[in-house]
């Protein structure tokens, strides 16, 4: 039996649907090199306009507004706001995730929505109803941290009273998996879901259906 006692959730791309999707639609439609926002975002580093979105730093409006302009010096013009739109009506819930969800708390596990995200034009962050499902929600809009800094990760242990060896941890995106690794929790990288569910019941020892 598995000696796991939380399990960790990011939401865009895993909990609901992928705003990378919705990121890679927009610059196919656009024409602009696949991949282009995501290598923007990592370049631009902790004082881009991105990463400032996502600690709270930043409302949209003025983020459309830097981010456009980040994104013309890096050689293709964008909108924002189009951009960020598209990726709202991509954050749809994924019932299997949601019903896995539920029959892991069904088990007695704790879990943790653990998220990039930022405040709405409407003053809200997204998380919503999902929040619901959730033993703990830490978001980087309301906390003022954003993966892959590790201090996120610890919060998220701390506030779910767990140890990094008795947690694993679901997301998207590689880089946002290794400060988890390197503080001992296990990882698993969501590419679809129903890869990602066969994943973790693998590593629970019970089924998510």
């Amino acid at each position: 039996m598995s000696q796991l006692e939380a399990v960790i959730f990011d939401l865009g791309g895993v909990v609901m649907g992928s705003p990378l999707h919705a990121i890679a639609d927009y610059e196919r439609a656009l024409g602009i090199p696949g991949g282009f926002v995501n290598r923007l975002v990592v370049a631009s580093g902790p004082a881009g306009a991105w990463s400032r979105l996502e600690r709270g730093e930043l409302a949209l409006d003025a983020f459309y507004a830097l981010f456009d302009a980040e994104c013309a010096q890096a050689g293709h013009a964008l909108s924002a706001r189009e951009m960020m739109l598209r990726i709202a009506a991509a954050a749809q819930p994924r019932p299997r995730m949601v019903a896995a969800i539920g029959a892991i708390r069904a088990r007695g596990l704790r879990t943790s929505a653990l998220t990039n995200n930022w405040v709405g034009e409407g003053g809200a962050t997204g998380t919503g109803l999902l929040a619901d499902l959730f033993d703990v929600v830490v978001e980087s809009a309301v906390v003022g941290l954003r993966k892959p800094d590790p201090r996120i990760y610890e919060l998220a242990l701390a506030q779910l009273g767990v140890p990094a060896a008795r947690a694993v941890f679901l997301d998207d995106i590689g880089r946002n998996l290794k400060p988890a690794r390197a503080l001992g929790m296990r990882t698993i990288k969501v590419d679809d879901e129903a890869q990602a569910l066969g994943e973790l019941e693998a590593v629970l020892g019970f089924p998510l259906a």
